[in-house]
């Protein structure tokens, strides 16, 4: 049964579990007219060997703060004309790991000189570019996932981390950045996803090299399944002509210059291992030590946390090669993929095996973090904020599709 979004959301009979755009299109409307921005900077946040960290209090004050702000700190543009229009319903089991295009995309754009302030809601659709916006790949991106817990609850997973890491990654590119409270935005059943790609991108006219003069910040969301389906374990390939980044360059945020590994997937490989640049025999997409040249990963950092927690011994150290191909067990860790196991890994025509399945430390780490992330056990240390939906749908008098607020 579709769900229809009515001209006055206020009285809305819309159940957020029916609507994954309505649930989307009025939580942004409510971070953007009630923002407080906490004049904090990255740097007094950061914690250099496992990416930026706030203090789990801050985080609250804040987010309470701008949910119960008063009206006039921050504006919402609707352009949005189309009224009840019906959703058809999801397939999760098949819908796999790409997009499907949802209603609206919510857009904030600044100058060089500003920061963000007004956020509109648009309906989704290509985006319209200056001629002479500069090509010199001044963008980033990151995602995160808004999960439905058992209880009918919903839940952001460590938003506050996606965040602070854009931030340090907007820093490193000479780019503005939304702060903590504008980015954690905007509802699935259990055990699938609705997946938030945040995108800041240079996209002011200009000829000299120079940083863009002007700046967009966007957010859309589609509804996900794994990644990669049914998590089968990986065939992975070790690349020691082509190298992923250098120190000092950009391989340590989410720049769109980290390309993907399709000249590997061609030849079969489900993904790629990169070695080092300066010495080729260690491997950077591991649990190596954070020196610019990997990404801080925020399910990484988690699920180093969680071994702890099992009693196991985590060094993060430079790997040899080597070492990759007498491991026991190898396993991936992101947003997308949350843990995945690697069942082999081909390195100069040389194929090693690795122990996969139900008693092995990854299923284990994908278990519990899953059961955190959806609400069945508590996480440790607050990495869960719990949005709740029922508020947004009924305390929202002001947002109305049809009119510019």
């Amino acid at each position: 049964m579709g769900a229809s979004l009515k001209k006055d959301l206020r009285v809305s009979r819309v159940r957020p579990e029916e609507s994954l755009n309505a649930f989307f299109f009025l939580f942004i409307g409510v971070l953007s007219q009630k923002l407080v921005v906490v004049r904090k900077t990255a740097r007094s946040l950061v914690q250099v060997q496992n990416g930026p960290v706030v203090p789990r209090k801050r985080i609250e004050e804040a987010f309470d703060s701008f949910m119960h702000a008063p009206l006039g700190l921050g504006r919402l543009r609707v352009c949005n004309d189309r009224v009840g229009e019906q959703y058809p319903n999801l397939d999760w089991d098949v819908l796999g790991f790409g997009v499907v295009s949802t209603d609206d995309t919510y857009i904030m754009k600044c100058s060089i000189e500003e920061t963000f302030l007004l956020g509109k809601l648009v309906p989704y659709g290509n985006i319209e570019l200056n001629p002479s916006v500069d090509c010199r790949s001044l963008e980033l991106w990151t995602g995160l996932k808004a999960y439905r817990r058992r209880d009918g609850r919903t839940q952001l997973f460590r938003p506050e981390q996606n965040a602070l890491r854009m931030k340090m990654g907007a820093e490193r590119l000479c780019m503005p950045s939304p702060s903590v409270e504008q980015f954690i935005d905007a509802v699935p059943p259990p055990g699938k996803a609705l997946y938030l790609r945040s995108l800041p991108m240079g996209n002011g006219p200009i000829l000299g090299l120079a940083p863009a003069p002007e700046f967009t910040f966007l957010v859309f969301s589609t509804p996900v399944g794994n990644y990669h389906e049914g998590r089968p374990a990986l065939n992975l390939f070790v690349d020691n002509k082509i190298h992923k980044a250098i120190p000092g360059r950009t391989g340590g945020v989410k720049s769109i210059t980290n390309h993907s590994p399709n000249q590997a997937k061609a030849k079969g490989y489900s993904d790629v291992f990169f070695l080092d640049c300066i010495n080729g025999k260690y491997v950077e997409e591991v649990s190596a030590s954070i020196h610019g040249t990997i990404l801080p990963g925020i399910t990484r950092m988690s699920s180093i946390d969680i071994a702890h927690s099992f009693g196991y011994q985590v060094k993060e150290r430079l790997i040899r090669v080597e070492d990759l191909l007498e491991a026991d067990e190898v396993f991936c860790t992101g947003t997308a993929v949350v843990v995945n196991p690697v069942g082999n890994v081909t390195y100069q025509d040389k194929r090693v095996e690795y122990k996969t399945g139900k008693e092995a430390l990854s299923d284990k780490l994908y278990e519990t973090l899953t059961r955190i992330q959806t609400g069945c056990i508590e996480g440790k240390m607050g990495w869960t904020l719990e949005v709740n939906v029922q508020d947004i749908f009924t305390t929202t008098p002001y947002f109305e599709p049809d009119k510019i607020i």
